[in-house]
């Protein structure tokens, strides 16, 4: 194992505000990486001809604990060559050949950011195509497999608008804990296209390990004075400067039923409690807010039945789902059964969505089957007995 510790790269909040500014078998042939990102140094020194990490970022932005971050552990294909980390990033590669180059990124970003559909048209605008609708990109969708789990890669092959050259993008979004994993390999047609077979044996590689304890972020201090407003946060400071929906001291309090232990935060989440179940089964409550809709209802849906390895619904499929009466106005309510991608056995998510005050509350109940059939009532009572701030 190679240990890479990234000191300059943005949060799992702040990355997600500036998603729409972002423009081998045999043993000698892989080399095995964990990315570890709540460290404050980088072990391995900068790539050959690059400059030293900066202290801050661009525009003063300070370098930001990444502490919430899960540990990220993958086999890197033979020829791919790690380079420095920059902004978003957690991990960082580059692959030459004949003078060609392709670049491949490892960025993760809170909640949908922007959801699949916007993000593949804005990956096929970097290549010089037109935008397809939501049912053409399901079509254009590749089933893999990434990180134990059911993922889409997207395969987008155009030119490069500024040189006219053949460019392509392959790229899959994984969805993981109310946070969007992007990983992308972009470049040079021809050589990402070869890399495409490493690229998806390097996804199935890939292992997430538990985080280390959040801590609190000041998201006002997270972009440069010039970034434009982004959907889903609220904005202060004149419009300036993003900042989280819940700030510390924030969260709702909450009658907690008997047999939920408290479970250890990650970056977005508000709360999070761990229900045993017989054996080794289990069931996860998770509660996080974004300001807004959050993007939306039917993406929030859509992503949560990815989760459980099931089809996307569309609109007129969520319209008439139950609701709940909850503080503040009705609470939607989301039941969706599916399968444990990494075990394959039968498990159930149950999602409360209330907007409320201008920001929406989600609150998600998923593992186990019958453990989560179990604790459906528990978690309606859960909801209901919430007095937000």
């Amino acid at each position: 194992m190679k240990p890479l510790a990234p000191s300059n790269v943005l949060p799992l909040a702040a990355a997600a505000l500036m998603v729409f500014a972002l423009a081998g078998c045999g043993r000698d042939s892989v080399k095995v990486y964990k990315v570890e990102t709540n460290d404050t140094t980088m072990t391995l020194p900068p790539a050959a001809g690059s400059a030293a990490m900066p202290s801050m970022m661009p525009g003063g932005v300070p370098v930001p604990d990444n502490s919430g971050l899960p540990k990220l552990k993958y086999t890197l294909p033979d020829g791919w060559k790690e380079k420095a980390l920059t902004q978003l990033r957690v991990a960082s590669f580059e692959i030459t050949a004949d003078g060609k180059q392709a670049d491949v990124s490892v960025i993760p970003l809170g909640g949908m950011a922007g959801g699949d559909f916007a993000n593949v048209n804005r990956w096929r605008g970097q290549v010089g195509l037109s935008t397809i609708t939501e049912e053409e990109v399901q079509k254009l969708a590749e089933k893999i497999e990434a990180a134990g789990q059911p993922a889409d890669l997207y395969d987008i092959a155009g030119t490069s608008p500024g040189s006219g050259d053949e460019s392509r993008i392959i790229a899959t979004i994984l969805h993981r804990d109310d946070t969007a994993w992007f990983f992308k390999m972009t470049g040079d047609g021809a050589l990402v296209e070869k890399n495409k077979a490493a690229f998806i044996a390097f996804l199935k590689s890939v292992e997430f390990g538990a985080p280390s304890a959040p801590s609190q972020l000041d998201m006002s201090q997270q972009l440069p004075p010039s970034h434009p407003a982004i959907p889903g946060m609220d904005m202060s400071m004149g419009g300036s400067a993003p900042v989280a929906a819940t700030e510390a001291g924030d969260k709702p309090t909450w009658t907690v039923p008997d047999g939920w232990q408290e479970g250890q935060l990650a970056q977005f989440l508000v709360a999070k409690y761990v229900i045993a179940g017989a054996g080794d089964a289990k069931a996860e409550v998770n509660v996080s807010s974004l300001s807004g809709d959050g993007g939306g209802l039917l993406a929030n849906i859509n992503r949560w039945r990815a989760q459980l390895g099931v089809a996307p619904v569309t609109e007129a499929d969520i319209a008439n789902l139950p609701t709940i009466d909850a503080a503040g106005g009705k609470a939607t309510v989301v039941d969706i059964s599916g399968t444990n991608p990494r075990t394959g056995t039968p498990a159930q998510l149950i999602g409360v969505v209330l907007p409320l005050g201008g920001q929406t509350w989600f609150y998600k109940l998923m593992g186990d089957a019958a453990v989560v059939a179990a604790q459906k009532d528990a978690l309606m009572k859960f909801v209901q007995s919430a007095k937000y701030p």
